[in-house]
């Protein structure tokens, strides 16, 4: 684990998300140790794309699963796909329609704030 600050400032989070309000800020907290112990590089290839490239490690790869599984239940306007672009590399690749642009640049943010590399 990191020794980051995690933040629950969850004021980006869209109307669309169903997740209950009181569950957020853990869900937040779990993204963002998530984001600091795993994600090596950020890339925004498009406004609605972006590239979290990952440790390869089969446990980043069951916990990005997960992650992104119970995130798809609740904030169903998101769109991940988890590949291995070459051996002993995770990438995983998140994508949201225009109308949620302003989502993904807060995800990126996090992303970024979190491992560093803003």
């Amino acid at each position: 684990m990191g020794d980051h600050q995690i933040t629950t400032d969850d004021a980006w989070v869209p109307d669309a998300c169903t997740l209950p309000t009181a569950e957020r800020p853990l869900r937040l907290a779990e993204f963002d140790q998530f984001f600091a112990d795993s994600v090596r590089a950020v890339d925004r290839p498009s406004a609605q794309h972006l590239r979290l490239r990952l440790a390869g490690t089969a446990q980043v790869e069951q916990m990005a699963r997960d992650l992104t599984a119970r995130e798809s239940s609740c904030c169903t306007f998101f769109t991940f796909q988890l590949s291995r672009p070459e051996p002993g590399a995770l990438a995983l690749d998140v994508r949201v329609p225009a109308a949620h642009v302003d989502v993904l640049d807060g995800v990126a943010d996090r992303a970024a704030s979190a491992t560093g590399t803003r």
